[in-house]
């Protein structure tokens, strides 16, 4: 089944998914890190952070060191994924019914670690999170280049653009109104943490209508309908210019 969005008000699992191709031979069918980036790019990056640069270096300007942000429903902090630490918990999320339907991730637990390892041993450009809200782990998400992304084929992209997905997996969290506030929160996190990135976006699937809501009561705002490989989908932006307005 496609991928699409389950609404973030309506006890499902997740606010917004990866779009997805059929699966290729060695690679877990995700579309994130499908574009290559010029070996000179790559190696220009390096030199700017370093052969020893920390785990944290990447293309979204640190992630692991944006710090917490306090949200109406506690403090909330994105930790970049460790393989060794996360993954059990992950796979088992990524196992529960409401989010395989979605994410398509569902199986042995080595499923989830081709699709992490596709992140974390990359270049840098989508960074696999876990999100904590005060101090407990309960969201995964991906925070990503989305001008360097697949999604760039399919609306004008703009330089440093950055996109995110997020699915909450713990059951006790779904249905109380968190994916709006996590959402403001983390695009908010964005803006505050990456001073060259002017928008934040997502693509939740157009027909579902809870997510899209989600999004709207976050800042963001529907900005056109655009053809996804396994999906029509909502672009939906939150715009550093509108950011004290909506």
């Amino acid at each position: 089944m496609s991928p699409t969005d389950a609404g973030a008000d309506t006890g499902q699992a997740q606010a917004t998914a990866p779009p997805r191709r059929p699966a290729k031979a060695g690679a877990d069918g995700e579309d994130t890190l499908d574009l290559r980036l010029p070996d000179d790019f790559v190696a220009l990056f390096r030199q700017t952070t370093g052969t020893d640069a920390p785990a944290t270096a990447d293309l979204l300007d640190g992630v692991g060191d944006w710090g917490s942000v306090l949200t109406p429903a506690g403090t909330f902090q994105l930790v970049p994924v460790r393989l060794g630490r996360d993954l059990p918990l992950i796979s088992r999320w990524m196992n529960d019914p409401a989010v395989a339907e979605f994410w398509q991730l569902a199986g042995p637990r080595e499923v989830t670690e081709a699709h992490l390892l596709a992140q974390l041993d990359g270049d840098g450009r989508s960074v696999p999170c876990i999100g904590l809200l005060e101090g407990t782990p309960m969201s995964y998400w991906e925070i990503y280049r989305a001008d360097l992304d697949p999604l760039a084929r399919h609306y004008p992209a703009r330089p440093h653009d950055t996109g995110i997905h997020l699915l909450i997996g713990c059951v006790a969290d779904r249905g109380r109104g968190l994916g709006g506030t996590l959402l403001r929160a983390v695009a908010d996190l964005v803006l505050g943490q990456r001073v060259t990135c002017a928008r934040v976006l997502a693509e939740p699937d157009l027909r579902n209508a809870p997510s899209l809501a989600a999004f709207l009561s976050a800042g963001f705002r529907f900005a056109a309908e655009v053809d996804l490989p396994a999906k029509r989908a909502a672009l939906m932006i939150r715009d550093r210019s509108l950011r004290d307005l909506l």
